[in-house]
């Protein structure tokens, strides 16, 4: 069985979400092409992409329709199987070419741990900050990755559940970027 990585992209003061939820202090910490390498890397052993239903529906809309002369990693995110955790969503289209993510029912972490008996290789959970807690708590999680943006919010989502308590993490690698965006990798123990 693969490694469940979440990956999650987080401001300098540890914030996944802005107070209202958005994510667009992502865009004012620069841009993100000088880190495509090591994603490209990651994704090399990425054989699905787990989502939850808000984080799906921020990937449909965006990367199907995205250039890939702009962003490499836009080829592998089209064509990667995609599943989305929800308990109200009829289908999960993706694009305008018929493809689908296919829907997980019930219980998010569940639906995970049966995904990770049918699946070859390693999952990432790309944001989906509710259904990452779930598996955080769960202990389902083989990897962390936080991609640090350089920019401070202030307040906000953390990338971790409150109530998560304390976890050991074993550090696996860092790297950094001239935009300033660190990648940290752990090992959950």
């Amino acid at each position: 069985m693969g490694k469940l990585i979440v990956e999650q992209i987080v401001s300098a003061d540890g914030y996944a979400a802005a107070p209202d939820g958005g994510i667009d202090y992502f865009s004012a910490a620069g841009d993100f092409r000088d880190c495509e390498p090591e994603q490209l890397r990651m994704l090399a052993n990425t054989r699905a992409i787990l989502f939850g239903r808000t984080t799906y529906g921020m990937f449909a809309d965006y990367w199907p329709k995205a250039d890939p002369a702009e962003f490499q990693v836009t080829t592998l995110i089209n064509i990667l199987p995609k599943y989305v955790v929800s308990n109200t969503l009829e289908s999960a289209p993706w694009g305008d070419a018929g493809d689908r993510a296919e829907v997980l029912r019930g219980d998010g972490v569940e639906a995970t741990r049966v995904l990770r008996k049918r699946i070859d290789g390693d999952i990432i959970v790309w944001g989906s900050l509710t259904l990452g807690d779930a598996l955080l708590r769960a202990a389902e999680v083989d990897v962390l990755r936080l991609r640090i943006v350089p920019v401070l919010i202030g307040a906000g989502r953390s990338f971790s559940p409150h109530d998560l308590g304390q976890r050991a993490l074993a550090f696996e690698q860092a790297q950094t970027f001239p935009s300033g965006h660190v990648v940290l990798q752990y090992r959950m123990t």
